[in-house]
């Protein structure tokens, strides 16, 4: 049987394990990854808009991994509109690198899972395979983490390189055409950054339950038996 400390740091281990889990879940669910400003640069162009007038034709835009949103200035006041990314906006994207965010976050659903199984496991006995033990449970978040990270890393190269807003934005637009303004990575982003660094707070834990630490030990005073005290 684990001792008490080790008890305590896979018990500690394996709730971050389950929020990490449950930090991915939420942020592929929600469709704020990303919010922005667009313009509607035909409509500006048509009427010569100066700064002043630039404001009547500033949109916003939000969008997530399947969903978002946008509202439309062109002059004559706001449209919203709802959008979905499948099946057929995700075209218009760059459909692999689209697609292997999403299967990276689901391969870290995945391996959070498992984390979190290993550590409970590991909480309750001592188990006689090392790839069960604290080695195959570093494993298993290393993996989860990385997968993370390749996956915040795709949707960022995704914003900045392939123009993510702006495809999305001028999804099935024939007449106007918007330019991106702004952009923000929103808290569902962010979601994704934290369940990262839950894993690597597990990794230290699993080190820390690695360690041996010194037990402290009572000297026993050794008695001096005498000559005397033999006759006594």
């Amino acid at each position: 049987m684990p001792g008490c400390f080790k008890k305590t740091l896979f018990a500690l281990a394996s709730l971050v394990s389950f929020v990490s889990f449950l930090l991915i879940v939420v942020s592929m669910g929600t469709p704020k990854w990303m919010t922005g400003k667009i313009l509607c640069k035909t409509g500006a162009d048509l009427v010569n808009a100066t700064d002043p007038e630039l404001v009547k034709f500033i949109g916003e835009i939000y969008y997530g991994l399947f969903r978002g949103g946008k509202i439309r200035q062109c002059g004559l006041g706001g449209r919203r509109s709802k959008f979905t990314i499948f099946p057929h906006m995700v075209k218009k994207l760059n459909t692999g690198l689209h697609v292997m965010i999403i299967m990276f976050l689901c391969v870290a659903i995945f391996f959070s899972l498992v984390s979190f199984g290993f550590c409970i496991l590991n909480a309750i006995k001592v188990p006689y395979r090392a790839i069960k033990g604290p080695a195959g449970v570093c494993l298993w978040n290393f993996i989860a983490g990385g997968f993370i990270v390749l996956a915040v890393t795709s949707f960022m190269a995704a914003v900045k390189l392939h123009h993510h807003t702006e495809r999305i934005a001028n999804f099935r637009e024939n007449v106007f055409q918007f330019v991106t303004l702004e952009e923000r990575f929103e808290d569902c982003f962010w979601l994704c950054v934290a369940s990262a660094t839950a894993h690597a707070v597990n990794l230290l834990l699993i080190t820390i339950s690695g360690i041996h630490f010194p037990k402290i030990k009572t000297k026993t005073e050794e008695a001096n038996v005498t000559a005397e005290d033999i006759m006594y």
